[in-house]
């Protein structure tokens, strides 16, 4: 039998990729035919450059050749607002920009911690897209009359369908946890208008045809379709999806609403076949990245000077927000130490070490806590992304976890997306034969915990 070929878009953060993929009962195969630039542009607001993701992405389909099947995932929170005719108002706003600044507070002051938890299960995040559209322009908030998430706007693109895939809408803060609906009457209590709020669907749900090809909804948040490849066997892991940000959680049955989940800021967002994604956001690689703007020496060298650096001298929180914005990443690491205390790191390799251990300790810190209020227990940690790559981030986080890792696969989130699409058309029975799929055809690499 001929492998079931599609086409998966996967749009991150700074970069886009189309994949081309066969799956098959002794296949599952994705191969890069087309790579293009994320760039943000800089203005009166910091937005994404939709027409240039267009542009790629037709490119990449094109050059991805005949499929039966199309899938776009990406990032999750940000939007576009479109009018009567269907069309895209404005250029979509990046989640790093500055409008929501102190917008979050005003509404947790408002409605309160507890309740808002309570209903949506969500990380408090700044760039949520709750306190987004509070700080959305009024006069293209009125003229809305939808809002599409990243990867539905690019569905309507292809196909003009209009709906929001609940993966990535459990991402907004506007997700009733309890309903599986969107929270109207949260979002009417704060202004919102729920006009814009479109139907829900859901992974494998078909949108139309684009140039003969069926585009198929997936689990359209990247780290959704990441966990979908986990090569996991069992229910006792934990993953980290780790590229600019680090995903640290487990997979589970019902979400956790509990109030030590609440105090510990863990989010429930949505999985395929209804798992819930009990996880931390971890500022990730990202604070590796925007070192690199700054930096001359490539990464490989680096890697390799931090692997001589003695560990642990340096460590600062991976998690504060002091970290999210663009700007000098290495002066503010360096304002953190002397600020608590710590040597000041000062080559590039000791931020880098600093970055990295800091990393790990993160990991470990947050899979320990989703263990622990979940009641699920771990027994290892699957790292899979484009962090997968990186031995000693692998390395310090068995050793800070004292569990094993297993890295891989890269190429997650993409074959993931894959997964959805060939389950959709039969290919593939379940979330369990697709994660079978992945231990049997893709490369793995253990990683044992050291005395530290």
């Amino acid at each position: 039998m001929s492998p079931f070929v599609a086409a998966a878009v996967d749009l991150g953060a700074s970069s886009g990729r189309v994949l081309r993929g066969e799956i098959g009962p002794d296949v599952l195969a994705a191969k890069v035919v087309h790579r293009f630039p994320n760039e943000p542009v800089e203005g009166p607001r910091l937005t994404w450059d939709l027409d240039g993701l267009w542009g790629g992405i037709q490119e990449g389909l094109q050059a991805a050749g005949a499929v039966q099947s199309i899938g776009v995932d990406s990032w999750g929170v940000d939007y576009g607002l479109l009018d009567e005719r269907g069309a895209l108002i404005a250029p979509p706003v990046h989640y790093r920009d500055n409008r929501t600044d102190g917008v979050m507070e005003r509404v947790r002051a408002s409605l309160g911690d507890a309740a808002l938890y309570e209903q949506t299960g969500l990380q408090f995040m700044q760039f949520n897209t709750i306190y987004q559209l509070l700080a959305e322009d009024p006069e293209l908030l009125e003229r809305a009359r939808t809002m599409l998430l990243i990867p539905d706007l690019i569905g309507h693109k292809l196909t003009g369908s209009i709906g929001a895939e609940r993966t990535n809408v459990s991402t907004t803060q506007l997700y009733d946890q309890g309903t599986r609906s969107w929270a109207t009457d949260l979002a009417s209590s704060l202004g919102i208008p729920t006009g814009i709020l479109p139907p829900l669907r859901e992974p494998g749900d078909v949108l139309g045809t684009w140039q003969g090809a069926r585009v198929t909804a997936v689990a359209s948040h990247d780290t959704a379709s990441a966990v979908v490849a986990v090569p996991a066997e069992g229910e006792r892991f934990a993953y980290i999806s780790c590229g600019t940000w680090s995903l640290v959680g487990v997979e589970l049955a019902s979400p956790v609403l509990t109030a030590e989940s609440l105090a510990a800021n863990f989010t429930n967002e949505v999985g395929v076949d209804g798992t819930i994604r009990f996880l931390r956001n971890v500022m990730g690689l990202w604070l590796l990245q925007e070192c690199m703007r700054w930096w001359a020496p490539p990464l490989e060298w680096l890697l390799e000077q931090a692997a001589r650096e003695p560990g642990g001298r340096f460590v600062v929180d991976a998690e504060s927000e002091e970290f999210l914005a663009p700007g000098n990443m290495p002066e503010r690491i360096q304002a953190y130490c002397a600020r608590t205390g710590q040597p000041v790191p000062r080559t590039a390799a000791e931020i880098t070490r600093c970055i990295l251990d800091s990393l790990a300790v993160a990991h470990a810190r947050n899979v320990r806590a989703a263990s622990r209020l979940s009641g699920q227990p771990v027994d290892a940690v699957h790292i899979v992304g484009g962090g997968s790559q990186n031995a000693l981030l692998c390395q310090l986080t068995a050793d800070a976890s004292g569990l094993p890792v297993l890295a891989g696969p890269v190429e997650a989130t993409a074959l993931g997306n894959l997964l959805v699409q060939a389950r959709a058309a039969g290919v593939v029975e379940s979330r369990q034969q697709g994660r079978e799929f992945v231990r049997r055809t893709q490369e793995l690499r253990r990683y044992t915990p050291r005395d530290s």
